[in-house]
């Protein structure tokens, strides 16, 4: 472990004991949405999903349609759904005045004679500073983790998907440690609330309430007591994060400065944050090949084709692209000998939202963070790690890489990307407006 971490965490992580058959991947958004519900289909005692939302669309009504058939069919089973307070209450971006989820949450539970609290977590007063941005859907004793939510694009319920990654853990010790979490540390605490019930308290009214949970949230940690510290078999370490300097985010770096020949990183918004780029500096100088995979602009789930009316919200993209040629141009001559190798991902009119490290032959991390100023920062999020000193799961890993990279494009050359000149006339002058009254850089900050 390099110097520079002198209280590192990687060695003192406690983790469970993991078996390679209890590990599997899936292939597609379309094969997360069918294990999805015939895990829920099966349920005998617990399912817990949490996701920055439930949508109200035909994926959405479809999972929710299944966790009160499985209700109804053992009004035993302990359900629950947490979603994002202040994301269940406002509509889609750039689709007007809307009532938000949380009113069909309260139409379906006044249809249903079943009872499926949908709760809502205020990770803060104000999206714009943070939100839930936890992942793991809990059935019984297996976890499904992917850093989809849950609507239409991220299932491929329609004709369009959204990429993402998808693993399923059957581990009872990580169920019920991340069960807990949202039992204990989420549900029970006076800032939350349920959204499909009607009188919702204001956000205002929760102020104190709120700030209360997110000084508990950054203390806060998966408990891993029954966990093991040096097994040398495979393993899983759940983590958890949220605000400067936390445990998730100090993992991030430490298994980047612990790669000695390869690293792969996946993000689907390009702004890295200042430590990850220090630690990929450092990496590229001690010779380590490392690959990065974002999707092309026209990938990204903000893109809105030219061809339609400007919105504020279509400049995201282009702001990533330049951030993603800014980086690109300072590190030609990584790119020009190999070592750095930058990956654009395209397919279709489909989006894409992967996120994770591969390091070496050896750790695997799942996770939401989508590696950027406000994952490091703002939203509450977690991850797993998995630790492989066997390389036990090599097989599967290589298909997993191999998917994500059949669709991507390498970039040789900084030039390779458009610049301000290259783009519509109306984010053109959107984002030279931005860059004249300095607030670019806030921008990057809370993207």
């Amino acid at each position: 472990m390099p110097s520079l971490f002198k209280r590192s965490l990687l060695p003192k992580l406690r983790s469970f004991p993991l078996s390679a058959d209890a590990f599997s991947i899936l292939p597609s958004a379309a094969e997360f949405r069918r294990c999805l519900l015939e895990q829920i289909a099966g349920a005998r005692h617990r399912i817990t999903l949490v996701a920055l939302y439930l949508q109200q669309d035909e994926a959405g009504q479809e999972i929710l349609d299944a966790l009160h058939a499985a209700k109804a069919a053992r009004p035993e089973l302990e359900i629950v759904v947490v979603v994002d307070w202040l994301r269940a209450q406002r509509g889609l971006i750039g689709a007007g005045k809307q009532p938000g989820n949380a009113a069909w949450y309260q139409a379906q539970t006044a249809a249903h004679p079943t009872h499926v609290p949908i709760y809502g977590v205020p990770v803060q007063t104000r999206e714009l500073f943070g939100v839930l941005h936890l992942k793991g859907f809990i059935v019984d004793d297996c976890v499904i983790y992917s850093g989809a939510s849950l609507n239409n694009v991220y299932l491929h319920k329609l004709d369009k998907y959204r990429f993402d990654r998808y693993h399923l853990l059957h581990n009872k010790q990580l169920a019920d440690t991340m069960q807990r979490f949202v039992q204990q540390d989420l549900i029970e605490t006076r800032a939350v609330h349920r959204l499909d019930l009607p009188t919702l308290p204001t956000t205002r009214s929760l102020r104190s309430a709120i700030g209360d949970l997110r000084s508990h949230l950054k203390k806060a940690s998966y408990d891993t007591s029954t966990g093991t510290v040096g097994h040398f078999g495979l393993s899983v370490s759940p983590l958890l994060g949220v605000g400067k300097n936390n445990p998730l985010s100090r993992v991030i770096c430490e298994l980047i400065a612990t790669s000695q020949q390869q690293l792969t990183i996946c993000t689907p918004y390009f702004n890295l944050p200042l430590p990850v780029t220090r630690e990929i500096n450092r990496a590229l100088e001690r010779g380590v090949r490392i690959d990065i995979v974002v999707g092309d602009k026209t990938a990204n789930d903000f893109y809105i084709p030219p061809s339609e009316p400007f919105k504020v919200i279509a400049a995201l993209p282009y702001l990533y692209e330049l951030s993603l040629r800014r980086f690109a141009k300072s590190h030609q001559r990584m790119i020009d000998n190999g070592l750095l190798n930058l990956h654009l991902w395209r397919e279709g009119d489909n989006t894409y939202h992967l996120k994770g490290m591969w390091v070496d032959d050896r750790y695997t991390l799942l996770t939401g963070n989508n590696l950027n100023p406000r994952a490091f920062r703002l939203d509450l999020e977690n991850g797993l790690l998995i630790d492989d000193p066997r390389r036990e799961l090599l097989e599967p890993r290589r298909k997993e890489l191999d998917a994500i990279f059949a669709d991507t494009q390498r970039i040789n050359n900084f030039k390779d990307l458009e610049t301000l000149a290259d783009y519509p006339p109306a984010v053109a002058k959107f984002l030279r407006r931005v860059s004249r009254v300095r607030i670019e850089r806030l921008l990057y900050r809370i993207l």
